[in-house]
């Protein structure tokens, strides 16, 4: 058993606060098997899956009188895949307002959706969590550093998935088979698209440009849609938790680049799995470009799982003079580079970030010394 760090935030956060709690996170990155575990064996909860059609029906005729009722004496509601629910913010608002000795878990796959119809109803009464698939650190814990760091290889191949990860010999296989059945699903049903390919096409062709900062006209043109429809299904797909965007850094310097992008994977396993392409990580011409997207991926999910509010960027100046990552917070610049061969690590700061930015730090980071950033 895999501990996950999400465990003891969550328990906490409930211990001391009345507010319900909402944990969003892509299909299958552990979301139900967290609360199985945090409420195993306790008697005093009562679930409820968004996706049975009974649940929708029994919240959609939600009354205050109906919450006893459906509670039976017991104070824990759990509700997974809520978004599936109509109205879910104001049902759970009733529940929260007119007994607030019941404790609410409640379970999103997609911010979209879900953020949508909680916000409004319940300001001021939620909490929400971002669950990633597994972590770095976490697999730290479970098992040593010496033993993760030997499956770092594996890990840029095949990614941090549970099911990926608790299943050696299938990785592929599995990948393929999530990144096909589960990538789309919420986005499809959001918009009522029909057809995929353009949203294949598109998601490769972001796949083949991590590391680079991208274009939405340029995407479309290589997938036969128009910026503007570009920029929406990148929006989806971010808020699905497949993808995420870095913006460039810049406070007005004339040199600098400022309304530049780059888009991730939240898990190299999937960006992986798009363009098929598991080959060992040693022999790949994109092995620069994946241990990029790794290293920053674990940044971001440790920022979250931690509650580090910080500001996440990469910089760039009109020359092609680049910083591969940029970390903002309370007033403190720190600037980090990553390699993934250690020989190349004797990289200097740009002169002309530097100059601009003389308060700033700066680091290298390699496989040698990952754990000076992602633990």
């Amino acid at each position: 058993m895999i501990n996950r760090l999400m465990h003891s935030k969550l328990t906490d956060y409930m211990s001391r606060f009345s507010h319900i709690m909402v944990i969003y996170g892509a299909r299958q990155v552990g979301k139900s098997s967290l609360l199985d575990i945090v409420f195993k064996d306790n008697d005093n909860v009562v679930w409820f899956n968004g996706d049975n059609i009974t649940t929708q029906d029994t919240f959609r005729t939600l009354t205050p009188s109906l919450v006893p009722v459906i509670m039976a004496g017991k104070t824990i509601m759990i509700i997974d895949e809520a978004q599936a629910i109509e109205n879910i913010g104001s049902k759970l608002k009733v529940i929260h307002d007119n007994y607030p000795n019941i404790k609410i878990v409640a379970t999103g796959s997609s911010s979209f959706d879900l953020s949508n119809k909680i916000n409004e109803p319940l300001t001021g009464r939620f909490f929400q969590f971002m669950m990633s698939p597994l972590m770095f650190s976490e697999m730290l814990q479970h098992h040593g550093y010496l033993k993760e760091k030997e499956c770092l290889n594996i890990r840029l191949k095949y990614g941090y998935y549970p099911a990926i990860v608790t299943n050696p010999g299938f990785e592929a296989e599995m990948l393929t088979n999530l990144a096909g059945s589960y990538l789309y699903k919420d986005i499809l049903m959001w918009e009522n698209i029909r057809h995929s390919d353009k949203l294949d096409k598109l998601l490769k062709a972001v796949a083949y440009q991590i590391g680079s900062d991208v274009s939405y006209s340029e995407l479309g043109s290589l997938c036969s849609l128009d910026s503007k429809t570009v920029e929406k299904y990148i929006s989806l797909l971010e808020k699905a938790f497949v993808i995420f965007r870095l913006p460039s850094y810049s406070r007005n310097q004339r040199n600098e680049l400022k309304f530049a992008k780059k888009i991730y994977f939240y898990d190299v396993g999937i960006r992986n799995a798009v363009i098929n392409n598991f080959s060992d990580i040693e022999s790949r011409t994109d092995n620069g470009a994946i241990w990029e997207n790794f290293i920053i991926s674990e940044r971001i999910k440790l920022n979250a799982i931690q509650g580090r509010i910080v500001n996440s960027y990469f910089w760039r100046t009109n020359t092609q003079v680049e910083i591969d990552y940029i970390e903002e917070s309370d007033g403190r610049i720190e600037a980090y580079e990553f390699k993934w061969n250690p020989k190349k690590a004797n990289v200097k700061v740009p002169k002309s970030f530097s100059e601009a930015y003389p308060n700033a730090t700066f680091k290298v980071i390699t496989p040698d010394n990952l754990h000076e950033f992602i633990c």
